[in-house]
């Protein structure tokens, strides 16, 4: 069993980042196999482009991920790995928001600088 989420997750954020370090893509590659696939959150979370689509297709994993928990005999040690993952997706998920609202508001500090900028020095076409 692998942790399909953070895999999938770190594709996401490489493709955004424009990070193209090699061997880092083929493990997480090799982590999920076939799952890159499927039609699900995860082929999608790996495929995501922009941090909105990876905050939308993290969510759907994560929903997932905590329906095949909940599923899980408490008593098996796969169960207790599953609940492990849904405590780290959900950490990682609180970052990725995080992130969003950091990126906002620093695309709204550019914009003000801008025109901070305009005020100061008028320029006349």
């Amino acid at each position: 069993m692998t942790c399909e989420e953070l895999e999938a997750l770190r594709l996401a954020l490489m493709n955004v980042t424009g990070t193209a370090d090699e061997s880092v893509r083929q493990h997480a590659e090799a982590e999920l196999g076939e799952t890159l696939d499927d039609d699900g959150p995860i082929a999608a979370l790996a495929d995501a482009t922009t941090l909105a689509e990876i905050q939308r297709h993290l969510d759907a994993a994560l929903v997932d991920l905590e329906e095949e928990a909940m599923q899980a005999d408490p008593d098996d040690p796969q169960g207790a790995y599953l609940r492990g993952r849904v405590v780290a997706v959900r950490d990682a998920q609180r970052t990725v928001r995080r992130l969003r609202t950091e990126t906002d508001a620093l695309l709204d500090d550019l914009g003000e600088a801008h025109h901070t900028l305009h005020e100061t020095f008028p320029v006349e076409e």
